[in-house]
C-alpha cells in the first residue's frame, strides 16, 4: 500500500466516518447552526479513544442542505467549529472534515452513495483505501465504502431506533462484507482491539487510553 507515514514512520492509521446520525443527532430539517448540532452520547468519546490509540478520524458528509438554500458556509463552518471546540475538551480532534454541498438532483460524484468524496479523502492523504475502515448509519454510507474500497461498518443504531435483525439481514445482502457494531464507541473499541491484536499487544494493557474491558 502506498500510505503516508506518521510522525514515528509507520503506516498511517485512517477512518472515515460519517457525521449526521452518526456523530451527531439527525435531523430532518438539516443541522442549521452550531445549538443545533447535538453530539450523539459517546460519539466524540469514540473519536477521541481513536485519536489516541493513533487513529486519524475524518469526516465524510453529505450536506444538501447547502445546495438547498437551509444553510449557509458560515453556518456550517461554525458548526464544525463547535464540533472540534468539543472534541478537543476530550483530548480529540477530526484530520479533516469532507462535505458534499450538492442536492440529490445535481447528480455530482462527490455525494454518498457514490464514491466521489472517499476517493477525495484518499487522494488528499495520499492513502490507499483498501481496508481503510469507513463507518456510517445508513446504506448510503455502505455503498459508498465499499465503492471506493473501504472496510464499510455500519452502526445498529438509527435515526429512529435500533434496526431489526430483519433489517440488518437486508442490509446486510446488499453489501455482504459489512461489519455491525452497536454504536460508534463499540465501533472504536473493535479498531482498537483488532490493531493491537494484529501487532502482538494486549488489550487488557491498553496505557494509549485505559484498558479495555
Amino acid at each position: 500500500m502506498n500510505r503516508n507515514l506518521d510522525a514515528k514512520g509507520h503506516p498511517m492509521k485512517l477512518v472515515i466516518v460519517g457525521r449526521d446520525g452518526t456523530l451527531n443527532q439527525y435531523r430532518d430539517d438539516h443541522v442549521k447552526s452550531p445549538e443545533e448540532w447535538v453530539p450523539i452520547p459517546g460519539a466524540l468519546e469514540a473519536v477521541s479513544r481513536l485519536n489516541h490509540a493513533g487513529w486519524h478520524v475524518v469526516v465524510a458528509t453529505n450536506q444538501a442542505g447547502l445546495g438547498r438554500g437551509l444553510l449557509d458556509m458560515a453556518s456550517l463552518n461554525s458548526t464544525h467549529a463547535k464540533m472540534n471546540e468539543l472534541l478537543a475538551k476530550l483530548g480529540g480532534r477530526l484530520d479533516g472534515v469532507f462535505f458534499c454541498p450538492h442536492t440529490p438532483e445535481d447528480q455530482c460524484e462527490c455525494r454518498k452513495p457514490l464514491p466521489g468524496m472517499l476517493l477525495d479523502i484518499g487522494k488528499r492523504y495520499s492513502v490507499d483505501l483498501a481496508g481503510v475502515p469507513s463507518v456510517g448509519d445508513s446504506l448510503k454510507d455502505l455503498f459508498a465504502s465499499a465503492a471506493a474500497g473501504c472496510e464499510p461498518h455500519l452502526l445498529r443504531r438509527t435515526r429512529s431506533g435500533q434496526r431489526s435483525e430483519a433489517e440488518l439481514v437486508a442490509v446486510l445482502t446488499q453489501v455482504p462484507q459489512t461489519q455491525v457494531h452497536d454504536d460508534l464507541m463499540a465501533f472504536a473499541d473493535f479498531l482498537v482491539r483488532r490493531d493491537r491484536s494484529a501487532r502482538g499487544l494486549s488489550v487488557m494493557t491498553d496505557s494509549e487510553h485505559g484498558a479495555l474491558n
